[in-house]
């Protein structure tokens, strides 16, 4: 018979926690075990990247649709007490948002109810069943008839993609359908780019149309990429019922209209929209809702304000928050917001580095020497000119070419394939870039012209290329300069590097573009990616606004009504200045709009402003700084070397609390990998040391405590000289020299496993059972290895 007081957890389970379970009525297919629902965290140190640990619940109990959940259950040993599980489940369940949290020993259920904040003991016998939780749940929610169908319904499940919501997807469309059901009409969702957006909305309206609360639906979104990717892939399932809009005539007769915004409204003079009834849609998704449908002058609001009965649901990563546009003040505050640095945190979304490149004439501005000419031999204005001039109104040759120098060392030193982005400040200055980064990597463009290619809204060849772009498939185009065009609603899973070599004011813009590398693509060696700034733009992730909770700025006086503002707005603004300087904006990204006609400058542009151009100007780089995603969610300029000593004395303050804990720890792989998990990776700091022979116990006592390295062959030397050996005889002092052997070419790690004995030079010496008896048994061979691995330390110990 077990005794109960030395039970494992293990033996909690199978013996007492699943009967418990069971013996509830809950079915085996709402019981998921070890349910794991992060992937854990890429650290990026250096060129090494190392996951931290994925987490998960020892149960997770859901709802009869499989997917819903309703309680997580953390077991612990017998020996321990009842309630030992419960800030682990009550910190899953806030993460999951689960009702119902459990802690149990096996002996006894300690339940959480999240909702009302109480606590009771259970029983064994008493764990609730499905339906009492679901009762409670729904009446503490105060859950109609028609939410409580919502929650049972099943989401669509692709069996040949194995494809089922991650946990924040799941939450944001539990959030949504809730307030959908609930009588709510205009709702915000904001989920970081790469998160998944158009596939959340996939499962919000298969769902609602498979009750039969929406029929006819509209999915806006503002560029025809976004459209044509949303219908291949996402939202294939409903190809029968689908549409894409194209041309002046709409056909009544499908179910899912796919339309850009533009393409819907038309002009104000004909408007197509209006061809349907103002009730014809139940459902209406709008997708980078930052964009036009924010500007309530837009007209692209006029086919949300007709649609007005229509329940309306905003999609972004970045909502628009400013004095004179809000998202908020029409959708309302987000049902759920799911951040770039909770997905990075998660494992979800890949993390950066930022290489700050200082250029000489940037940092200190330029002025001409008298009698300075352009290139068409014209005077050149003397004056100061600074990073607001380059390329907007001054034009040096030398600067566009030591930018493409600068990335083409990059490529050289991490891979010629990695696929790039050049944001640059117009059309006119992506092409001269272009053209540089042509020059600086002839041996690639010889074997293939379009290794580097513009893509820009006035360039058709170019823009027929972005497919092949974010193709992972694909090699070609490699490196892509652009201005505009694919700041927003470009998937490229591969893209390794984004230069920044414009300037960028808008925060939006600014987390837009970031966005473009966030996606992580593991199984094409796709982990984090570098940003290269030129122009001081990442100065805009120390802002409180990068990654905060969206908040409304815009004051709305009582009624409701938006005075007319003063200052044009910041869309309008970033309009006028790319058409005055050659980029067109129509949201496709075309130079006309969809329905034929030339596009027309926002009011206020111009023409395009006249540029100066020179060369013979000497531009070097002055400095540069390398800055990494900490564990916090910060960038961190510090060196490798002070950072990682930081955290190592943040967990052993003192070298005798680090000996301390290095000497008692069974496997010193268990110290590894704690410091790991505070972002302190070993093995690339061997690179940083230079010398790969370094124990990682030397390692720690040098970086943190100042101490001299020793190599392992040193401690090896030290060991013998000692005569430490000759306490044994002369086959043991064999087996522990062939041990030391092996600590000088793996580490200490490799003493601790016991095959070791199964192989070359031991297996000459005797068999593995034979050597443990030579020392008196397995458990004195063991305490022969410990004793050991504490000698070859002894001197730094005592």
């Amino acid at each position: 018979m077990l005794d109960k007081k030395r039970q494992t957890e293990s033996d909690a389970r199978l013996r007492h926690i699943n009967p418990a379970i069971f013996n509830a009525g809950w079915q085996v297919e709402q019981i998921f075990t070890e349910y794991y629902f992060i992937d854990g965290e890429v650290m990026v140190r250096g060129n090494t990247t190392k996951r931290k640990d994925r987490k998960f619940c020892d149960y997770l109990l859901t709802t009869t649709n499989l997917e819903t959940p309703l309680a997580i259950v953390e077991a612990k040993a017998g020996y321990i007490s009842v309630g030992d599980g419960m800030q682990q489940a009550i910190e899953y369940a806030t993460i999951l948002d689960v009702p119902f949290a459990y802690s149990t020993n096996g002996k006894g259920f300690l339940e959480h109810d999240m909702l009302t904040g109480s606590e009771r003991e259970l029983k064994m016998s008493e764990f609730p069943t499905h339906d009492a939780l679901f009762e409670r749940y729904s009446a503490v929610k105060d859950l109609n008839v028609t939410q409580q169908e919502v929650i049972r319904q099943p989401y669509y499940f692709d069996s040949f993609k194995r494809m089922k919501p991650r946990y924040y997807q799941r939450i944001a469309i539990d959030r949504t359908l809730e307030a959908v059901t609930g009588g709510q009409n205009r709702i915000l969702l904001v989920m970081a780019t790469g998160t998944g957006k158009t596939y959340t909305a996939f499962q919000i309206i298969w769902r609602l149309k498979q009750l039969g609360l929406k029929k006819k639906v509209l999915y806006l979104a503002d560029r025809n990429i976004l459209i044509d990717q949303t219908i291949q892939n996402d939202f294939k399932p409903f190809e029968k019922v689908i549409t894409k809009v194209q041309g002046r005539e709409l056909d009544s007769a499908y179910e899912i209209y796919m339309s850009l915004y533009q393409q819907m409204a038309g002009e104000a003079e004909e408007e197509p929209f209006r061809q349907f009834k103002p009730d014809f849609f139940d459902l209406i998704v709008v997708d980078e809702c930052h964009r036009g449908s924010a500007r309530e002058e837009s007209l692209w609001r006029r086919v949300l304000d007709y649609f007005s009965s229509a329940t309306q649901i905003g999609l972004t990563a970045t909502p628009k928050e400013s004095k004179e546009v809000s998202n908020i003040h029409y959708f309302g505050k987000p049902v759920y917001t799911y951040s770039l640095k909770q997905g990075i945190q998660d494992g979800f979304l890949a993390p950066f580095k930022v290489i700050r490149v200082h250029l000489d004439k940037d940092d200190k501005g330029w002025r001409p020497e008298k009698g300075k000419k352009d290139i068409e031999d014209n005077a050149v204005e003397d004056r100061e000119y600074n990073l607001k001039d380059y390329d907007r109104k001054l034009i040096i040759d030398e600067r566009t070419q030591t930018v493409a120098k600068r990335i083409t060392e990059w490529l050289k030193s991490n891979d010629r394939f990695a696929k790039t982005i050049v944001f640059c400040v117009d059309i006119d200055h992506a092409e001269r870039m272009r053209q540089a980064l042509v020059n600086e990597n002839t041996d690639m463009v010889r074997d293939n012209p379009k290794y580097v290619m513009r893509i820009t809204g006035d360039n058709p060849v170019g823009k027929k290329q972005l497919d092949n772009f974010i193709d992972v498939k694909e090699t070609y185009p490699t490196i892509v300069t652009t201005s505009k065009l694919m700041t927003t609603g470009v998937d490229c899973k591969t893209c390794k590097l984004i230069v920044l070599d414009s300037n960028i004011g808008s925060m939006t813009e600014f987390k837009q573009i970031i966005g473009r590398g966030t996606r992580l693509k593991e199984d094409a060696g796709k982990l984090y990616f570098t940003i290269m700034d030129f122009r001081g733009v990442t100065k805009l992730f120390a802002d409180k606004d990068f990654d905060g909770a969206p908040v409304q700025i815009m004051e709305v006086p009582a009624g409701g009504d938006i005075d007319d503002a003063e200052e044009v707005s910041e869309d309008t603004k970033d309009d006028q200045d790319d058409w005055e300087n050659g980029e067109e904006t129509t949201p496709t990204g075309d130079s006309t709009a969809s329905g034929g006609k030339p596009f027309v400058p926002p009011t206020g542009g111009g023409e395009r402003v006249k540029k100066i151009r020179v060369n013979g100007v000497d531009v070097s780089i002055a400095s540069e700084h390398v800055k990494f995603y900490d564990e916090n969610g910060k960038l961190v300029t510090e060196s490798l070397i002070d950072y990682s000593k930081k955290n190592i004395l943040s967990e052993y303050a003192t070298l005798d609390n680090f000996l301390s804990a290095w000497k008692s720890a069974d496997k010193k792989q268990a110290i590894i990998d704690q410091l790991a998990e505070h972002g302190v990776l070993l093995e690339v700091l061997q690179e940083v040391a230079g010398n790969k022979d370094l124990d990682p116990f030397d390692l720690i006592l040098h970086i943190a405590y100042d101490k001299p390295p020793l190599t392992r062959a040193e401690r090896v030397k030290k060991v013998k000289k000692r005569g430490y050996l000759y306490q044994y005889d002369d086959t043991c002092q064999q087996v522990l020299n062939a041990l030391l052997h092996k600590y000088m070419d793996d580490g200490v790690l490799s003493l601790q496993d016991t095959t070791l004995l199964s192989i070359d030079p031991f297996k000459q010496i005797d068999s593995p059972k034979n050597i443990a008896k030579l020392f008196g048994g397995k458990q004195a061979y063991l305490d022969a290895v410990r004793a050991l691995q504490e000698e070859i330390y002894a001197l730094e110990a005592a």
